[in-house]
């Protein structure tokens, strides 16, 4: 596999998730997308590929989608593949962790429901909301994609 060479900055990154949410894609697809040309990820198979961690995987309200997405990116850039390669597995979850620890600085949490400051989990409810002006208002998923994306960009930027 050839390596694979960010060419944007971290904030044209986090426009993209950004803008990605409010076309109505989850969460999770909205950092996956916008990293898919430069995987060299089919948009079609990008979306599906994240398409179970929006809501928190499936509206559990557990993981955020956009830290669950922005895992998959990092996976496509620099996960192993070999199931005996003990160093690559190592170093792909310290990788993961980091990620994880900086979006827990910038935002608290990295579960759904402590960042959309509910009480339990979505598990009693499959049903997405409708994507309307006042669902975005209250919602702060679109931030937390571009968070997510800015996020991963400035690590493989800083770490090539």
């Amino acid at each position: 596999m050839e390596k694979i060479v960010l060419k944007k900055s971290p904030e044209e990154y986090c426009e993209i998730a950004k803008g990605l949410f409010l076309e109505g894609y989850n969460c999770s697809q909205s950092v996956v997308l916008t990293f898919a040309d430069e995987l060299g990820l089919p948009k079609e198979i990008a979306a599906k590929l994240a398409s179970s961690f929006g809501g928190g995987m499936g509206r559990l309200r557990e993981v955020c989608g956009t830290v669950s997405g922005m895992f998959i990116v990092a996976g496509l850039i620099s996960g192993y593949s070999e199931p005996k390669d003990y160093e690559g597995k190592k170093e792909h979850y310290k990788r993961i962790q980091e990620l994880a620890q900086k979006f827990k600085e910038a935002e608290g949490s990295i579960i759904c429901r402590e960042l959309l400051g509910l009480k339990k989990s979505g598990a009693d409810s499959f049903v997405p909301e409708k994507r309307t002006d006042e669902y975005y208002k209250k919602r702060p998923c679109k931030d937390l994609a571009g968070l997510s994306a800015k996020i991963v960009a400035e690590y493989f930027l800083e770490n090539k």
